[in-house]
C-alpha cells in the first residue's frame, strides 16, 4: 500500500503495511493545502486549474463530514474513500509540478490529464457526499439485532450484501461492475437474503447500470431487476420512479437475447399497474413488446 508522507511542504509516497482510517484521513488533510498551493502557482491552463482549485477547496468540508459520521471507523468504505481522495490529491500535486516546470508531453496530453483530474475530484466529492448525506454508510454498517428469526450467520450475510449494494453507488464504473458481479453471484445462491435488504437508493444505482455500454453488465443488471419486479412489494414503485422504463424498453429493442427476455418479463409484470401501463405506452414501449 502507498501512502504519502508530508514533511515541510514536500510530498513523498512510501510503502506501508497497514494504515488506519484515521491515518488516511490525516494524510488527506495534510495533502489538501499542498495541492491548493501548487495549483494556485500554475500559470498555464488557467481555466482548468481554476476548476481544480474550486473543487480542492471543497475537499476539507467533505473530509470533515466523513470523519464526523458515526460509522466512520466501522466500515471499509470510509477507508477506501480516503485512499481514493489521497490518490487524487497526489495526482493534483504531481500535475501542478509538471505544469510549473513545463515538463509535460504536449499541451493536448496535459489538457486531457487535467480533465481526467477534474473528473476524479468530482467523483471524490460526490462519493463523500453520498456516504455521509444519503444513509449509504449507515445502511452498509447496520448491525442486525440477533433475536427472533435472524441467526448470526444471517446477520453477517445481510451485512455483506448491504456493503455490496453500497458499492453499486460509489467509486468508478469498474468498481461498481465488480460489486454487481458479486451481487449477481450471491443472488443465484441466496436471492431471498439479497431482496430482503434492498432500499430505494440501491434500486436507483441499478437503473443507472442498465445503460452501461457492457452487454454483460446490462444482462446482470436486468436479471437482478427482473427478480426485484417478480418479488413485488415497494421495489416495483421504486423502479418506475427511478426511471427504469426507458432503459428496459431499449433493451427489448436492441439488447441481447437474454437481456430482451428479462426486460420483457420485467415490463409485463410492471404493466399490471394501470398507471405504469400508461407510462410504458408514453415511452413507446408497446411496439417492442408485440
Amino acid at each position: 500500500m502507498l501512502i504519502t508522507m508530508v514533511e515541510e511542504g514536500t510530498v513523498a509516497a512510501v510503502t506501508v503495511d497497514t494504515c488506519s482510517t484515521e491515518e488516511w484521513l490525516l494524510n488527506s488533510q495534510e495533502l489538501v493545502p499542498i495541492a491548493l498551493t501548487k495549483a494556485k502557482e500554475v500559470k498555464g491552463f488557467l481555466v482548468r486549474w481554476k476548476m481544480i482549485i474550486s473543487k480542492l477547496e471543497q475537499v476539507p468540508s467533505k473530509l470533515s463530514d466523513l470523519s464526523s459520521h458515526p460509522c466512520f471507523s466501522k466500515n471499509a468504505l470510509c477507508k477506501e474513500q480516503l485512499q481514493a481522495v489521497s490518490k487524487t490529491l497526489r495526482e493534483s500535486i504531481e500535475l501542478a509540478e509538471l505544469c510549473l516546470k513545463e515538463k509535460y508531453e504536449g499541451k493536448l496530453r496535459m489538457q486531457s490529464d487535467l480533465d481526467a483530474l477534474i473528473g476524479k475530484l468530482d467523483l471524490n466529492l460526490k462519493d463523500c457526499s453520498l456516504l455521509t448525506k444519503t444513509g449509504v454508510l449507515g445502511e452498509a454498517t447496520l448491525q442486525f439485532n440477533v433475536s427472533g428469526f435472524l441467526a448470526e450467520s444471517d446477520i453477517e450475510t445481510h451485512g455483506n450484501i448491504k456493503e455490496l449494494l453500497a458499492r453499486l453507488q460509489i467509486g468508478h464504473l469498474e468498481a461498481k461492475h465488480k460489486a454487481l458481479d458479486r451481487l449477481h453471484d450471491i443472488m443465484r445462491e441466496d436471492e431471498k437474503n439479497v431482496l430482503a435488504v434492498f432500499c430505494r437508493s440501491n434500486v436507483a444505482a441499478l437503473v443507472q447500470l442498465l445503460t452501461a455500454t457492457s452487454t454483460s453488465i446490462r444482462e446482470k443488471t436486468v436479471s437482478i431487476i427482473c427478480s426485484l419486479v417478480e418479488s413485488g412489494g415497494s421495489c416495483e414503485n421504486w423502479l418506475v420512479s427511478e426511471g427504469v422504463l426507458p432503459p428496459l424498453i431499449r433493451l427489448v429493442e436492441s439488447g441481447s437475447t437474454f437481456g430482451k427476455e428479462k426486460a420483457i418479463v420485467s415490463l409485463q409484470r410492471l404493466s399490471m399497474s394501470e398507471e405504469t401501463t400508461r407510462a410504458i405506452v408514453g415511452h413507446g414501449g408497446v411496439p417492442p413488446l408485440i
